[in-house]
């Protein structure tokens, strides 16, 4: 299982990003994916995931902010994240069960 998380990068408050998560070695058709994040001060924390049908559950943190989406021809699920906070700065993983990629950092400044 490989998962390559990418999109991250420095954003003011206020704006937004797009992070991607490029699966492979398993069946991402079939596979619910989900996202996490984790600040330095913090425990993992869950932010949402999508099934293998494209429905989606985001934690109330993010819900009215981000949205969950994926493209099965390509292998890869999308976190979509507006609004961005301070608080929102963090290392951002997609997983798939166990698996976790390397993650790609976001930071929001003011």
């Amino acid at each position: 299982v490989q998962l390559q998380a990418s999109g991250g990068g420095l954003v003011q408050a206020g704006g937004s990003l797009r992070l991607s998560c490029e699966a492979s070695g398993f069946s991402f058709r079939e596979a619910r994916m989900a996202w996490y994040r984790q600040s330095p001060d913090n425990l993992r924390e869950l932010i949402g995931w999508i099934d293998s049908a494209g429905s989606t559950q985001l934690s109330d943190t993010v819900k009215d902010r981000f949205t969950l989406s994926r493209d099965n021809a390509k292998n890869t699920i999308y976190l979509q994240m507006s609004r961005l906070n301070l608080g929102d700065s963090a290392m951002y993983y997609c997983a798939y069960g166990n698996y976790f990629g390397q993650g790609t950092q976001v930071t929001v400044s003011s």
